[in-house]
């Protein structure tokens, strides 16, 4: 790091990825501030300057051996920190200990028998509460929220005959249960039901995919579907709707093909948005009918709503959301991007599925196909080319924004 780069971050003062501290400071209070910030989106720790941005300096000697210790002893998963020193005009050194955001979260502080998670508050680091421990967990991929038990579910809350469907017509099993017993060992083994302190519940993966009325046990499943004329929601919505039910639809399948009995929540929000993204041509066509244009791709519409079903993040306590404005439709997705993704990598094409028995199961109907490629094989080329327009992605720590231009 160079000294000009050195004095402009101290003059913009510590924030939710800078952080002051003297080089006296406690071995687990430096372990605290390197975790929470490997907890969010990582950041820099300078060692010799004061709360206020004043420079005080290093007094502490071999504070680079020290540095590392306090990683080794204090912090869990092991973090290996760039470490330099940087001499300023007056001889006062700063030691600049940086770190990334980190793919092993959630980082403890291990002292004195305990283990704390912390996270960063803006230009502060505070004890994680459960909820975001929870998020850390699933981000580190070592909790898988859609196999949770849902409370006051079972089995007679999902749907028997999408279930049945499921397994005869979707996976051509040849042993489809038939007994409550051997239908409730069977889902057992597929993950949507689960034990749950001696009672057998629905998981959030089987309520969510098969459930008859999901939203009365799991308030944030669903899609909430909005409509304005204007760019904004500052008037009367021409639609607001909370669509429930099942996502997956109910097949018939034959020698033909597929056809569709009974549509699940992506058919229904299909059937809801289609009005409020389309236009009817002012002259009747040869046939005596209006033709119909389309102001976004469908597939791509649909694509979106169905990453957003498939990989949002349950541990957020809202609904799906997708709106319609008068120039642009956005599905907002609850959560974080999972893991190390990032936008350039989501369009690249690169996969990480964060519910990956819910995607399995889409995967089986058809909903999404088996690359799991569909922001840059339908999103991105399929509205490129109808409105000459990129499609945004904006994702922030809440959420997952998708917006299609007209």
């Amino acid at each position: 790091m160079l000294k000009t780069e050195l004095l402009e971050i101290i003059a913009n003062r510590e924030n939710s990825g800078v952080e002051f501290k003297r080089d006296d400071i406690r071995p687990e209070q430096l372990a605290k501030e390197v975790v929470a910030m490997a907890n969010f989106q990582g950041g820099k720790l300078l060692l010799g300057i004061e709360d206020d941005g004043t420079v005080s300096g290093i007094q502490r000697p071999n504070l680079e051996e020290w540095v590392m210790n306090v990683m080794q002893d204090k912090i869990h998963p092991l973090i290996l920190p760039f470490y330099e020193e940087i001499k300023l005009d007056d001889g006062k050194s700063v030691a600049v200990i940086s770190f990334p955001q980190g793919i092993s979260k959630p980082y403890v502080v291990r002292d004195r028998g305990k283990e704390e998670i912390y996270i960063r508050v803006g230009s502060t680091s505070r004890l994680a509460t459960r909820e975001q421990q929870m998020r850390l967990f699933e981000l580190g991929g070592m909790l898988h929220t859609e196999v949770m038990p849902v409370p006051r579910t079972d089995m007679s809350c999902l749907d028997d005959a999408r279930l049945s469907n499921y397994l005869k017509d979707i996976l051509r099993d040849p042993d489809v249960p038939n007994s409550p017993e051997t239908w409730q060992a069977r889902l057992l083994g597929l993950g949507f039901l689960t034990e749950a302190a001696g009672t057998i519940c629905c998981t959030i993966a089987g309520l969510v995919l098969f459930g008859k009325n999901p939203r009365r046990y799991l308030r944030q499943a669903g899609l909430r579907v909005l409509a304005f004329k204007t760019p904004g929601k500052e008037y009367q919505a021409e639609l607001d709707d909370i669509l429930d039910g099942p996502v997956v639809g109910r097949w018939d399948s034959d020698n033909s093909g597929k056809r569709l009995v009974d549509g699940g929540i992506i058919e229904r929000f299909m059937d809801a948005i289609g009005p409020f993204i389309s236009q009817d041509a002012s002259e009747i066509d040869e046939g005596l009918r209006r033709e119909t244009r389309w102001l976004y791709p469908l597939e791509a519409v649909r694509e979106a709503v169905i990453n957003a079903l498939a990989h949002r993040d349950w541990t957020r306590f809202v609904e799906i959301e997708v709106g319609s404005y008068a120039d642009r439709l956005e599905v907002i997705s609850p959560g974080a991007l999972p893991n190390s993704m990032t936008i350039e990598k989501m369009k690249a094409g690169q996969r990480s599925p964060r519910n990956t028995l819910i995607m399995e199961v889409l995967r089986d109907y058809g909903y999404v196909d088996y690359r799991g490629m569909g922001v840059r094989t339908k999103i991105v080329p399929l509205t490129r080319a109808l409105t000459g327009k990129e499609p945004e992605f904006v994702a922030t720590e809440d959420y997952l924004k998708t917006i299609l231009y007209r």
